[in-house]
């Protein structure tokens, strides 16, 4: 998000600019081996749920970042051990620079902060985690000391500055593993909530082609590094339609990366609908087919409309091998106003992971450090303690990591494979996986127990590596609901996860992937069912 309106709340158009958003001595890791790094697929599976550290290092006062300006205390790796228990792999660090950048020509970055970004960075990455950190509020025009404008007159100027920044941010990271990843900036814009302008959006695109060029000749791991960019606002619609985006080349990569695959990754954020999400007002307090109070409920941005945005940046780029991260998401605590509000909120959290997953795209859900009236936190960082299980729960029933979750491999009885379980292909879990017959027909079928009637989250592993889509049909419990399709993996190691919301009955189910085609079924690892939180 924006600037410090996040951190407690404002009108609605200082609260869309709102951020969602080491000391001497601290030591950087060892290069490690490039060629470990992960395809598209591999890489969204592996964050797994995310969570933004918001309002700390981005936070400022009169344009000088301190991770305290904002009243969130100082991070600490308590904190960050919370958060990993909870259940999140991935944590996003929005960091602004601002003032503790120096003067032209070298626009060197003050020392002590850019260590204390190193120190903050190693909490989680030591941890094993996954780590973004970007340019967060130098792109707003609301805060103080921000200079990273696209319609600015002084272009010049500020390319070269913010390629200088980049390079030195890079050179600091340039031995971390591909578990670090660089974002080129936030919600870059014109400040206005219209259409993309241009020559602004034709700026926000050279931005994006400076930061990767810049990192990549870096070097070290920086040549194969994930590198995340943001369109227009990071808005979907002016990201993934035809309104100027432009995706930057990535020339200065590594060769050891296979010329079939990206390592340039799509950042969208998601507040929609907004009324629900972030206007500070009891109106609108539920969200979803559950809701009980049509008042209570936003005219537009439910379940399908969140299903087309998503879609829309699945066809757009994950098809092309670009994979989408939806860096921001979630929604103010309206509890105040209405005591079920936590359940949609839950319910939002649930259905975006959910479908974010079905389609290719990792999430980090915004937390600014605020509980209470309005705020969007899950934990108190003062105690580094839970404030929001059922949003937690409802996150991690989504992903596929949760504790309700239950894992059924394709080889082992009482499923059934209508064909060979082999295990040629690396990457597998348990002892094989189902290679199906080449037929229409030729099923691979689970037999899945749930605690309780209702809808659960079945991810299915596979891999295709085939150059076309493998389609099947989904039955369960002797009904088809749908016809799955199982994408190309390019290769057939190339595992990857598709999420499926599936109604189950008390008790014993059957679910049986049902090929049309006589190419038969994509090879099946595994099934991992959640059944979602009430």
């Amino acid at each position: 998000m924006g600037s410090e309106v996040r951190k407690v709340g404002l009108t609605f158009l200082a609260a869309m600019l709102a951020f969602a958003g080491s000391v001497s001595g601290v030591t950087s890791p060892a290069s490690a081996d490039v060629s470990a790094q992960l395809n598209a697929s591999q890489l969204v599976a592996d964050m797994g749920a995310g969570w933004n550290l918001g309002n700390s290092l981005e936070a400022n006062v009169n344009g000088v970042p301190s991770e305290t300006a904002w009243n969130n205390p100082v991070v600490t790796q308590a904190l960050v051990d919370r958060v990993k228990a909870a259940g999140f792999k991935t944590i996003r660090i929005p960091v602004s620079y601002l003032g503790h950048i120096g003067s032209g020509p070298n626009y060197t970055i003050n020392s002590s902060w850019l260590n204390r970004i190193q120190e903050v960075v190693n909490y989680a990455y030591n941890r094993g985690l996954y780590v973004l950190i970007n340019m967060h509020g130098d792109g707003y025009k609301t805060v103080s000391g921000s200079w990273l404008i696209c319609d600015s007159s002084s272009q010049a100027t500020i390319r070269d500055k913010y390629q200088k920044v980049w390079q030195q941010i890079a050179t600091r990271f340039q031995s971390y593993n591909e578990r670090l990843i660089f974002e080129s900036m936030n919600e870059n814009f014109d400040g206005q909530y219209g259409r993309p302008t241009q020559p602004c959006y034709s700026n926000i695109n050279a931005y994006n082609q400076i930061f990767v060029d810049t990192v990549r000749r870096t070097g070290g791991n920086n040549s194969s590094r994930w590198l995340l960019v943001p369109g227009w606002n990071t808005n979907i619609e002016y990201t993934a339609g035809n309104y100027g985006f432009v995706l930057p080349t990535d020339q200065y990569r590594s060769p050891s990366i296979p010329g079939n695959e990206r390592r340039i990754m799509i950042s969208v954020h998601y507040y929609d609908p907004w009324d629900f999400t972030g206007t500070e007002d009891g109106t609108i307090t539920q969200w979803g087919r559950a809701a009980t109070n049509p008042s209570k409920r936003s005219t537009w941005g439910q379940e399908d409309y969140l299903d087309e945005q998503l879609k829309k940046m699945y066809d757009t780029f994950v098809l092309r091998g670009y994979p989408v991260f939806v860096g921001e998401y979630g929604s103010i605590d309206k509890t105040s106003f209405d005591s079920s509000n936590n359940r949609y909120r839950a319910d939002f959290a649930r259905t975006l992971v959910a479908t974010a997953k079905k389609y290719g795209a990792a999430t980090a859900y915004w937390d600014n450090g605020v509980n209470g009236r309005y705020g969007f936190g899950l934990f108190n960082r003062s105690s580094a303690t839970v404030t929001q299980q059922s949003i937690i729960d409802a996150i991690m029933s989504a992903v596929g990591s949760g504790p309700g979750q239950q894992r059924y491999e394709a080889e082992t009885a009482p499923a059934v494979c209508q064909g060979t379980v082999d295990s040629n292909h690396a990457g597998f879990s348990g002892s094989g996986f189902c290679n199906g017959n080449g037929a229409v027909g030729a099923y691979a079928q689970f037999t899945v127990n749930a605690s309780a009637a209702g809808p659960a989250t079945v991810g299915i592993r596979f891999a295709n590596g085939t150059a076309s889509a493998r389609p099947a049909n989904l039955i369960v419990n002797g009904t088809t609901l749908s016809t799955v399709s199982f994408e190309s993996t390019s290769t057939w190691t190339g595992w990857t996860t598709k999420s499926l919301a599936v109604p189950l009955n008390a008790g014993t189910n059957t679910i049986r992937l049902d090929p049309t085609t006589t190419a038969g079924l994509a090879n099946i690892d595994r099934l991992d069912v959640a059944v979602a939180s009430a």
